[in-house]
């Protein structure tokens, strides 16, 4: 999420980015209007449900919430334990005025039940509840399937949205810390008018092959395809307000997503049919087939810390007051910014979420989940998503926004980057190196390492470590490298190029780039998850919007013409992908094995320096030596081991060094260069 500025919390660090609505907190007003339009929250069977009692009494473990489908019949189960009264609502479309009340039947815990014979596939339906005298009607929190615009849950068989081709096949894949993150949003990947693909801003779209765009370049899947990363993020995919975007006329209005209303159905302005409740559903398996088959594997954006209005979502209406956090005034909690926090300490709400993320590892054979402001989510909740991931399937890779956030949480519970030793296998975004590269994300004229400020050498040094305690003087937050994700830009904030273009704006373009190059050069090197942001690999701008996430699509949009003239910058981030992938040096397992292996070399201000000593997590190279120079001119770096060197990056790609003599390097300014030795003897390379 996007950076907003004055949060009293000097710790926090991180990202946020308001959906569009008044955010800061409700009134208490606000409660009392809730209470009296959807009843009151506070109490069933004299207990309230914010007490710890309350969970205790009617938290249910079943794993029959829902909807199960069969033709013979279907079985409706909810949890709604402060409602008197529950009805099944069933309607003919989603247009449909009027729709017929079926009663449901009260059993433990609060659970309500319905089975209807026949095969209801084609109808849709809701809940209508009865709290104190009010009557509240809304969608199946856990609806796998709904309506135009998510309104309605509908009833089909999920059997038959699994496309012609769907296997449970996927890419080779050994080990979070060998992944290669592309994080992209579906319509930005191909909505531009030169992108070549026929379904723009869609998921059949982004899974179009044979696609080019200006100078016959690949576009969109084939790109990234072409680049070699390993997984692709994609921004969210699950159902989102329609006050972000209404699925009717998709293409009136932008949105990234972080606004949710269903958490287990994919969002309909992707679909070429988002009329038809099954044709979304196949399409985002399409896709993920698709990917699987081009050696991809997708990892979804997840937003379980709030939803788009915490007084009107489904979840409220149903169980007022319970899934969300509030103050003790009795406004809602809003660490998130966006109006609410979720209470995701409470039994129900984390059942909700471990059960949601295993639906979509499962019926969508999803690779991996990033959690949006994980670190408002509480540490109990984030374990249980992987210690149950990872039975589901070791390789699945767990990242998160871990920023230090206020929320109506004891700090101590709180799934970020001060709770991070309790946190074992989850990666946070690493912001401290973020920002050493591109400088400050607050302030928007304040340079980093990148863009030749001085003194930010030890912190760039913390992320080339891996954010772990390397030695006294270079610590970050992570007990184990799996926990830190080397980044420089995503969707939030600047992207690097806009940034660089406020830091460095006196510099002409070719320098800027070398720069970026330089920064990209330094996430590619470092230990941890490696994350790239689309279109960094060609200078992406966002024409200056920081906060691009209603903004149109000639702002947001992946522009193809400019990939199209810096294909030898998209080389060049190839060139590091495949050295990142090629040595394994550069994802080492354990802090041990980093601080045994890695040694940070003299150099001079403004330059880093560093090797990668004794084969290090099996690499093919007895030793690597990696320079990374901020500096415009030239900086001589004297090799610290004897041996025959080659060139693994560096030389007749970027000019980054003039010459490699004897036991010296002398590095061109705002360059990179990675050197590799296999034998003992002379310092010349091969």
């Amino acid at each position: 999420m996007e950076a907003v500025a004055g949060f009293s919390d000097s710790s926090y660090n991180g990202d946020m980015k308001p959906s569009g609505k008044a955010g800061g907190g409700m009134a208490v007003q606000k409660e009392i209007d809730y209470a009296i339009e959807y009843g009151d929250p506070q109490t069933t069977g004299g207990l309230s449900v914010f007490a710890e009692e309350f969970d205790e009494a009617y938290a249910y473990g079943g794993d029959d919430l829902g909807l199960s489908y069969s033709p013979d019949g279907s079985e409706f189960v909810l949890w709604a334990p402060t409602a008197t009264e529950a009805l099944v609502m069933l309607y003919e479309a989603w247009d449909a005025a009027g729709g017929t009340g079926y009663p449901m039947t009260r059993g433990d815990r609060g659970v309500w039940r319905l089975a209807l014979p026949g095969d209801l596939a084609g109808k849709l339906y809701t809940y209508k509840v009865l709290i104190g005298s009010q009557w509240n009607e809304a969608v199946d929190p856990y609806a796998r399937a709904v309506s135009i615009n998510g309104d309605r849950g509908a009833v089909l068989d999920l059997a038959l949205t699994n496309p012609e081709r769907w296997t449970e096949d996927k890419p080779p894949f050994a080990h979070p810390l060998d992944a290669v993150i592309y994080e992209v949003h579906i319509r930005d990947l191909t909505i531009h008018p030169l992108s070549g693909v026929r379904h723009k801003g869609t998921y059949a779209g982004a899974c179009e092959t044979g696609t080019e765009g200006p100078e016959g370049i690949p576009t969109g899947l084939d790109h990234i395809a072409g680049l070699g990363v390993t997984h692709v993020q994609l921004l969210p995919v699950y159902d989102y307000a329609t006050e972000s975007v209404d699925e009717r006329s998709p293409l009136e209005r932008y949105n990234w997503g972080y606004d949710p209303k269903n958490y287990n159905v994919p969002e309909g302005s992707y679909s070429l049919n988002p009329y038809d409740p099954a044709a979304r559903i196949r399409e985002l398996k399409t896709l993920i087939q698709t990917y699987h088959d081009h050696g991809l594997r997708v990892i979804m954006d997840v937003v379980y810390n709030h939803v788009y209005d915490g007084y009107r979502a489904n979840l409220a209406k149903l169980v007022p007051g319970y899934y969300m956090r509030h103050k003790a005034d009795g406004s809602l909690s809003n660490g998130s910014g966006c109006g609410n926090d979720t209470a995701s300490e409470r039994r129900m709400m984390r059942k909700l979420i471990v059960d949601s993320v295993l639906y979509w590892a499962r019926e969508y054979r999803m690779d991996g989940f990033r959690f949006d402001l994980m670190g408002l989510l509480d540490l109990e909740t984030m374990n249980e998503v992987r210690t149950r991931l990872h039975e589901l399937d070791p390789s699945m890779v767990l990242l998160g926004e871990g920023w230090i956030m206020p929320t109506e949480l004891a700090s101590e519970r709180r799934a970020n980057q001060a709770n991070a030793s309790r946190l074992p296998g989850i990666g946070q975004f690493n912001d401290n190196l973020r920002d050493a590269l591109k400088g400050s994300t607050f302030a928007g004229k304040a340079p980093g390492f990148a863009g030749g400020q001085p003194g930010f050498e030890q912190d760039v040094r913390r992320g080339i470590a891996g954010a772990i305690a390397y030695n006294e003087q270079t610590r970050g937050f992570a007990l184990e490298p799996v926990q830190s994700v080397a980044y420089v830009e995503a969707h939030d904030n600047h992207t690097l190029w806009d940034k660089l273009a406020l830091t460095n704006g006196h510099e002409d373009e070719n320098r800027r780039k070398r720069r970026q190059l330089l920064a990209s050069a330094v996430v590619m090197t470092s230990q941890g998850m490696a994350f790239l942001h689309a279109g960094q690999e060609f200078f992406r701008t966002k024409d200056g919007d920081h906060n691009s996430y209603m903004a149109p699509d000639t702002v947001n949009r992946m522009d193809w013409s400019c990939c199209a003239r810096e294909q030898e910058a998209v080389h060049s981030m190839r060139q590091l992908i495949r050295l990142r992938k090629e040595h394994p040096a550069f994802r080492m397992r354990t802090a041990e094995e980093i601080r045994a292996s890695l040694v940070f070399e003299q150099s001079v201000d403004g330059c880093i320096a560093f090797t990668l000593r004794n084969h290090a997590n099996g690499d093919p190279c007895r030793d690597l030596f990696v320079v990374h120079n901020a500096n415009t001119h030239p900086v001589a770096v004297e090799i610290p081991l004897p041996g025959v060197w080659s060139v693994l990056f560096g030389l007749g790609d970027h000019g980054s060094f003039d010459r490699l003599t004897g036991g010296r390097l002398e590095v061109h300014g705002l360059s990179s260069v990675v050197l590799g030795v296999t034998s003992q003897v002379g310092f010349y390379p091969a």
